[in-house]
């Protein structure tokens, strides 16, 4: 038994005991279709307005706890439930998704950022496992197959920023093309796949990579090379934290010992730089220069943050019963489940001050939904049992 596979039961009793029953009671929007997000500490809807990437992560969730975990009707109705109301009202004509819908399906926001697609893309790939219905495998594709034509320029004319000046690329959307591309293999086929996470494992492990630091930058030029200003000074610990098990994950897959091992070197020095000393928790944003940061939140603690750098720890020390990933679980471990874990109503907090007090009791909104919690408590139960 390794160390750490005491914790899988705690993990998996509260992923299907407590997480998934919350957001099945009360996240169903049963009169206009798709979610709600925007529920209180108890489950009470305060905002009925929808963010499709946030749809799209829920039906995500359900059918891959359809696919993985059992197959529950119950799930596949839920995430088929959301994915009609996504078909009917989420996209412009142009197939881009929107950010965000009235309660009916009017649009609100416009399709400026491009998570809206890749949510998409992922959802319905998962929900084709699941039904079998090409309609689902050609919505994926047609939105993999948009975000690829997007890519370099993903705002679109959405972009505030002025062409020419200063122009920088994002560290996010290559991090979450590599675990996309994974998800759908079974529809893109593995050729596509093999073309499409060579360069992407490049843009994540070298060119965002600042060899000065070891860490992991969130914008840089488009010939990878760092800006000097607040957007090219910028960590954040959590996206690099999660991006290393999405590289674990496509290591596995290429069976590349070495990538491995440098994701796990990565990790450990994100996690260092990001430790709160004095109370605990990750940071949510830093300046690698030690300068103060241009977001206001930067000492914030964050739900998703904690959770997916115990996924990455979980997986580092599976993979290679590496001490220090051991440890940082531990450590991590206790900080989020005394944090995060609301004691007494289902699911988490999302948004804790410096000194780990929920500064929001609110247990979804516009940011949060039902994935980073979920998903996690799914991963660590796999990986530990």
């Amino acid at each position: 038994m390794n160390e750490l596979e005491k914790y899988a039961g705690q993990y998996k009793k509260e992923l299907l005991d407590s997480v998934i029953p919350f957001w099945m009671n009360h996240s169903k929007d049963t009169i206009s279709g798709g979610y709600f997000t925007c529920l209180d500490r108890c489950g009470g809807v305060f905002d009925t307005d929808k963010f499709m990437w946030l749809q799209g992560r829920e039906v995500w969730l359900f059918s891959m706890l359809y696919n993985k975990v059992e197959k529950k009707q119950e799930w596949l109705d839920m995430a088929l439930h959301g994915a009609e109301f996504m078909k009917k009202y989420g996209m412009d004509a142009q197939g881009n998704w929107y950010f965000s819908l009235t309660r009916e399906g009017k649009p609100l926001v416009q399709p400026y950022n491009i998570f809206s697609d890749c949510f998409a893309a992922m959802a319905f790939s998962e929900l084709y496992k699941a039904t079998g219905d090409e309609n689902h495998k050609l919505l994926a594709l047609n939105t993999f197959a948009n975000i690829q034509k997007r890519q370099d320029n993903t705002k679109g004319i959405y972009n505030k920023a002025y062409p020419g000046t200063r122009p920088l690329k994002s560290f996010s959307l290559p991090m979450i093309l590599c675990n996309l591309s994974l998800i759908m293999e079974e529809i893109l086929g593995t050729e596509q796949v093999n073309k499409t996470i060579q360069p992407l494992i490049k843009e994540v492990m070298e060119v965002f990579y600042d060899k000065e630091s070891g860490l992991i930058l969130e914008s840089v030029t488009p010939e990878g090379n760092f800006s000097d200003s607040f957007e090219g000074r910028l960590l954040n610990p959590g996206h690099t934290n999660e991006s290393m098990w999405f590289m674990m994950d496509l290591a596995v897959r290429n069976n590349d010992r070495a990538l491995i091992d440098r994701c796990i070197e990565i990790l450990l020095r994100s996690t260092e730089k990001g430790w709160d000393q004095k109370h605990g928790g990750i940071f949510y944003f830093l300046d690698v220069k030690g300068h103060p940061t241009q977001q206001l939140e930067w000492d914030q603690k964050l739900w998703w943050v904690h959770i997916e750098t115990l996924i990455s720890m979980a997986k580092g020390y599976r993979l290679t019963g590496n001490e220090a990933c051991k440890n940082w679980f531990e450590t991590i471990h206790e900080y989020t489940w005394n944090h995060f874990k609301d004691p007494e109503y289902p699911e988490w907090f999302g948004y804790l001050n410096r000194q780990g007090e929920p500064l929001l009791e609110l247990k979804g909104g516009k940011w949060k939904g039902c994935f980073h919690v979920p998903r996690g408590l799914y991963e660590i139960w796999r990986i530990l049992e």
